[in-house]
């Protein structure tokens, strides 16, 4: 019998990475390879790295480093740590000479053949470090024959070849699909990738160039992917890309996403579907109509604003204003008044004025959204921004990411307030020990949009992946406290009184 081999995978940055990482775990699954959770208990530690700003390159070298140091470690096995994910592939060899501590360094290219890669490197050779390339230039420029021409083009969550012999707890369990996949917790929630890529130019952006082009996966391998995590016990997923609202165009329909919604709705097991990364500019009417009308889906919009003042979106390479992109906020709520909308800022964008600054703080104070994210600017490598003219100094980001978000948690603090009183049908994730549930509602994502903590109350307390009930009692930032009030075997769109008493409101 050969000798155990085990791999623990290390997850930074977003959930489209969390997605890669189970891709990576069912590759390594079907080739023999024990997954385990502890990395000072696993052969190769393989750290999924993020690239996307300064502080997450940062996060992800500590992370290289807090695995490196467990090698040699008393008690510990650890032999070999690798990086992969974005930082991996967007600095290749560049990463790989200033972190030598890292016994590997390997890119998208390298996921197809990860078993082979990381054996190697745990017996003591060398994978040469990839040199880092546009991959917005391995896909054809016409969206139309990107999928007739991808084949050869690694593409994470969209890989092909899964061996027929699967061991137990691998996808496809429903049918042929691409790529494997192991789950790495047994949360009831999971994402799911749409589509990889973006061609959106937008002038602070470095993502596209190592992403690549933007390409959807096609309905039936998302669907056999929803109705295996369903299996799994899944209750939610998240449908996760770099653009949400193009999914379809290179499929030659733009409107795909609306008719795959009611589809993934009607998938078995599966209680509520989310849809993530929306672009403002993108939203279409049918689009909004089948988000805030779809039984099981959420009533939910992450909205990517990025800022509202037209100069600095302008600068961006971005389109809207604030009346604009509040009409837009209007006709959702017309439509769902309870709907969850979260975004992300960017300020001290180059050229921002004191005027820009007040028009972005307009905005928020009529936008009511439930979350919010404010990052300050920085210059990206290899992105158009970074040559602009200009520039804030240091200390002048920082005042404005201060003052931005002070005014940020007043607003969704003063959301969250708003919401006493209702009652939310809460996906139960965790129980403690005395009864008390910890959830989300249909407005809150995971990890973002804070949580919904349910008291203990008289009866069985609820368990994990359930659906309960709740009326919001009180509130702490944009996390919520409640009540349970009973089971909810019903949909989780607004019922049509609510939605009709909301709107005459």
């Amino acid at each position: 019998m050969s000798e155990r081999r085990t791999v623990a995978l290390v997850t930074l940055g977003c959930a489209r990475n969390e997605v890669d990482s189970e891709e990576l775990a069912g590759r390594l699954a079907a080739d023999g390879w024990d997954l385990v959770t502890d990395a000072g208990q696993a052969d190769i530690a393989v750290v999924n790295t993020c690239g996307f700003v300064e502080a997450a390159k940062k996060d992800s070298v500590d992370a290289l480093l807090e695995a490196s140091d467990l090698k040699g470690a008393a008690g510990g096995r650890t032999r070999a740590v690798v990086a992969v994910g974005c930082m991996a592939e967007r600095y290749g060899k560049e990463l790989a000479e200033a972190l030598p501590e890292a016994d590997g360094v390997l890119g998208f290219d390298d996921y197809a053949d990860i078993s082979d890669r990381l054996q190697t490197i745990l017996s003591g050779g060398r994978h040469t470090a990839h040199v880092p390339r546009d991959r917005r230039k391995l896909l054809p420029v016409s969206p139309a024959e990107r999928q007739d021409g991808a084949a050869g083009v690694a593409v994470p969550g969209h890989g092909h070849g899964a061996p027929g012999d699967l061991p137990p707890g691998l996808a496809p369990a429903s049918g042929p699909r691409a790529p494997l996949r192991r789950r790495l917790d047994s949360s009831p929630v999971a994402s799911v990738k749409l589509a990889s890529g973006c061609d959106r130019r937008c002038t602070f952006c470095a993502i596209p160039a190592f992403r690549g082009s933007f390409i959807s996966r096609r309905p039936s391998d998302v669907l056999n992917e929803a109705r295996w995590l369903a299996e799994q016990g899944v209750r939610e997923i998240m449908l996760v890309s770099e653009n949400n609202t193009s999914y379809g165009k290179d499929l030659g329909d733009i409107r795909l996403l609306e008719a795959l919604l009611p589809e993934l709705a009607a998938v078995d097991g599966l209680e509520r579907i989310r849809v993530s990364y929306l672009q403002p500019a993108e939203m279409r009417p049918g689009l909004i109509e089948v988000l805030t009308g779809t039984e099981k889906v959420a009533p939910y919009f992450d909205l990517s604003f990025q800022h509202s003042a037209p100069g600095v979106l302008r600068a961006m390479r971005r389109f809207g204003d604030t009346d604009r992109f509040l009409e837009l906020l209007d006709t959702i709520r017309t439509r769902a008044p309870r709907a969850g909308v979260r975004s992300n800022f960017i300020v001290g964008f180059p050229g921002e004025s004191e005027a820009d600054l007040a028009e972005l703080e307009r905005f928020l104070n009529g936008a009511r959204l439930d979350a919010i994210g404010i990052f300050g600017y920085s210059d990206e490598d290899g992105t158009e921004a970074a040559g602009f003219d200009g520039k804030l100094a240091p200390e002048a980001v920082a005042e404005r990411v201060e003052r931005v978000t002070r005014l940020a948690e007043e607003l969704t603090a003063q959301r969250a307030e708003e919401r006493i009183g209702e009652t939310a049908r809460v996906l139960v994730e965790a129980v403690e020990p005395d009864g008390t549930a910890v959830g989300r509602g249909a407005h809150q994502a995971p990890e973002t949009d804070g949580q919904i903590t349910i008291g203990p109350g008289g009866g069985e307390p609820p368990r994990v992946g359930a659906f309960v009930e709740a009326e919001i009692t009180g509130t702490e930032g944009v996390d919520l406290f409640a009540v349970q009030r009973a089971a909810a075997p019903g949909a989780e769109r607004e019922p049509a009184s609510a939605m009709a008493a909301g709107a005459a409101g």
